[in-house]
């Protein structure tokens, strides 16, 4: 039965690793966002400007870029084991951290540490999928841990002010930090490569392992760099990162600005938004995994459901002309589930074309071209903001932003071939 590429094996294992890689990308996003679902109360409170607070979306952005591209060379070489075991430790010492500060200045200080943990968690996410799926389910896989994001997303705004109104803002961060060391725990207890892992029968097993064997040596850089395939994932990466990273850092600030929404308000239209953004980064996966299934090949299945995604984002652009609160939710979830369905595809990229000792490589140059990205966005943002008091440019900009990514990689990889070996040699 595992001969046959279609017909799906008994045993389970590999999707309860994709269910601790979903329930890490929860934790990392309620983490990440418990800072802007403050924001509003803490720039009243400590009297924080808009400029300052962009400053610390840029030294995020700027950390994690950097430990992108460290732990996507980590991850290739040790494994996505003790790459997550790391990053989880990292960034939960970064995130509780945030209780100590009051000032801008003094949270960019807990925001590095937390930014270059989170920057662990995709490369070993991802070269775990790339090595407990095969092709034909690899994209579906990553839609559904990433939809992870969509739930961290979800959760924060329904659990955080509650938190912050009862027992004070502070435990809001040291007590969502302490569910992560409980993961922690789980993710040692259980994790094991798949060649080594007790618990997988021998038909999944060959199921997993049903696709040729690769090259496992971490190549150079300037091996990696040379290669078209490579700048079509950095590219891509560079272009729709920005947008994502915008809408978690502002969107509280937006409906509070737009709609005059306080804390305790910002539940409903959040989780919307993020349920939006759930079902369409499980149906990007889906769907091109689907097209794939019916015999297409990886160049059409994967940039079909990007086109798709791509001409659906469009309506961001008119976001803010919306004539109330659940128009504007509707059309901002819309590009949500968009940017999801889109990113699950281009994060597919690496384990398609790479070779998988590469792949994690790949990743951090990604990452970075991605962090790079975002912190130009949060200047632009900042300024807009700042100077214009509109989201309209920016939104304008989010638009765009997909099909610009599409036809980027279409031109780098026109025919989605595959790195050989022999061209990293």
């Amino acid at each position: 039965m595992a001969d046959d590429p279609f017909v799906k094996p008994r045993g389970r294992v590999r999707w309860i690793v994709c269910g601790l890689l979903f329930a890490a990308v929860v934790l990392s996003y309620v983490d990440r966002l418990v800072l802007p679902t403050l924001k509003p109360f803490l720039q009243e409170r400590y009297g924080w400007s808009e400029t300052g607070y962009a400053d610390l979306a840029i030294w995020f952005s700027g950390a994690y870029g950097i430990a992108y591209v460290l732990f996507g060379r980590l991850v290739d070489r040790f494994g996505a084991r003790i790459g997550y075991t790391l990053a989880v430790s990292l960034w939960t010492v970064g995130h509780m951290a945030h209780a100590l500060f009051t000032t801008t200045a003094g949270m960019a200080l807990a925001r590095v540490p937390l930014a270059i943990g989170e920057a662990g968690a995709f490369p070993a996410a991802l070269a775990a999928t790339n090595e407990w799926f095969p092709r034909r389910e690899r994209a579906l896989a990553i839609g559904i841990f990433n939809a992870g994001s969509n739930v961290g997303a979800i959760a924060t705004p329904l659990i955080v002010p509650i938190i912050a109104v009862t027992w004070g803002w502070r435990m809001a961060f040291i007590l969502t930090g302490l569910l992560t060391v409980i993961w922690l725990a789980a993710w040692l207890g259980f994790y094991r490569p798949a060649a080594h892992h007790p618990r997988l029968t021998d038909e999944e097993r060959a199921w997993i392992e049903s696709e040729p064997a690769e090259l496992l040596r971490p190549a150079p850089f300037r091996k990696v760099l040379r290669l078209r395939q490579t700048w079509a994932y950095i590219t891509g990466r560079f272009l729709i990162d920005p947008v994502w990273w915008t809408f978690l850092f502002w969107l509280p600030d937006f409906f509070n600005r737009q709609f005059h929404m306080k804390m305790l308000e910002f539940g409903p239209p959040l989780v919307a938004v993020y349920l939006m953004a759930d079902v369409g980064s499980i149906g990007g996966g889906w769907l091109s995994s689907r097209l794939l299934a019916r015999g297409r090949t990886a160049n059409r299945a994967r940039k079909t459901a990007m086109f798709a995604c791509a001409l659906f984002a469009l309506p961001i652009a008119f976001a803010t002309h919306a004539p109330g609160l659940w128009s504007a939710v509707l059309l901002i979830g819309l590009a949500c589930a968009c940017h999801q369905g889109f990113s699950a595809n281009v994060y597919a990229l690496p384990g398609d074309l790479f070779p998988r000792g590469q792949a994690g490589s790949v990743i951090g140059l990604g990452g970075l071209a991605g962090a790079i990205g975002g912190m130009l966005m949060a200047k632009f943002a900042g300024a807009i903001l700042q100077g214009v008091g509109s989201y309209q440019p920016i939104f304008i900009v989010a638009a765009c932003a997909y099909l610009l990514a599409l036809l980027a990689i279409h031109l780098l990889v026109p025919r989605y071939d595959p790195v050989r070996p022999d061209d990293l040699a």
